[in-house]
C-alpha cells in the first residue's frame, strides 16, 4: 500500500516532529534513573501490509542475532503495540548500570529473574514516558497492559504474527537508540493500525493549528 493513501507528507512531517518529542522524553525520563544518556536516531515512519510486519522487524534486529524484548500494548484513541528491542546482553549490561546508580537488587533472587525484572523496569520507562507524551500532545489518553519480557531469544523465534488483522496495514513509527554508557543499544518500535488514521490525521492536524 502506498503510504500517501493513508498519510499524506504533511501528515508524516508533523509525526515525525511529535515522535522526536516524545522519543526525547522517553530519553530524559531514563536519564532520571540511570545517570547515562540515550542516543536516539530521527524517527522513521512506514506504511506495511500486517503479514509483512514479522519480516520486517526481522530485518532490522537480525544483526542482533539474539535479543531482549520488551512489548506493551496501548489502548486510547491512538492504540497498538509497543516493541523495545534490545541487543544481546544488555540486560546485564542494564543490571550494572542501575547497581552503580545505588538501586538495590536483591541478592535473594535468582539472576534471570533480575535480569527480567531490570529490563521491565527500563522498557516501562521508555515505553511509559514515548507513548504518554504522543498521547498528551494529542490530547488522548492511553491506558497499558503489563508488560510482556523475552530475554535473549534467537530473533528468529522471538518475533511472531502477533494478534494484527491480516487484512489491515500496520503503521509504524521506529527509532534505534543506543546508550552512552554500556553495550546496549537496540529499537523502539510504535505499531498501530489503519483503525487509528481517521483520529490521529485530525489529531495531527489540531495539533500543527496553535502555531500557526
Amino acid at each position: 500500500m502506498n503510504a500517501q493513501n493513508i498519510l499524506t507528507e504533511e501528515d508524516v512531517s508533523i509525526l515525525q516532529e511529535i515522535m522526536n518529542i516524545s522519543f526525547g522524553q522517553s530519553a530524559a525520563d531514563l536519564a532520571d534513573v540511570i545517570s547515562t544518556s540515550v542516543v536516539l536516531s530521527v524517527p522513521y515512519i512506514d506504511i506495511i501490509e500486517v503479514p509483512e510486519l514479522p519480516e520486517y522487524i526481522k530485518n532490522h534486529v537480525k544483526d542482533y542475532k539474539n535479543i531482549n524484548i520488551v512489548e506493551q500494548k496501548f489502548w486510547g484513541k491512538f492504540r497498538g503495540d509497543a516493541l523495545l528491542i534490545f541487543s544481546s546482553g544488555a540486560g546485564k549490561e542494564l543490571m550494572s548500570l542501575l547497581q552503580n546508580e545505588n538501586r538495590e537488587l536483591s541478592d535473594s533472587d535468582p539472576f534471570d529473574v533480575l535480569e527480567r525484572e531490570t529490563l521491565m523496569e527500563v522498557g516501562n520507562i521508555l515505553i511509559g514516558a514515548c507513548v504518554g507524551k504522543f498521547s498528551e500532545l494529542l490530547r488522548d489518553v492511553v491506558t497499558y497492559t503489563p508488560p510482556k519480557v523475552v530475554v535473549e531469544k534467537d530473533y528468529r523465534e522471538a518475533i511472531t504474527n502477533g494478534h494484527y488483522d491480516p487484512d489491515k496495514s500496520a503503521i509504524i513509527l521506529k527509532t534505534d537508540f543506543r546508550f552512552d554508557e554500556g553495550d546496549v543499544s537496540g529499537f523502539l518500535f510504535l505499531v498501530t493500525n489503519n483503525d487509528s488514521v481517521l483520529w490521529l490525521k485530525d489529531a495531527l492536524q489540531t495539533f500543527i493549528e496553535q502555531y500557526e
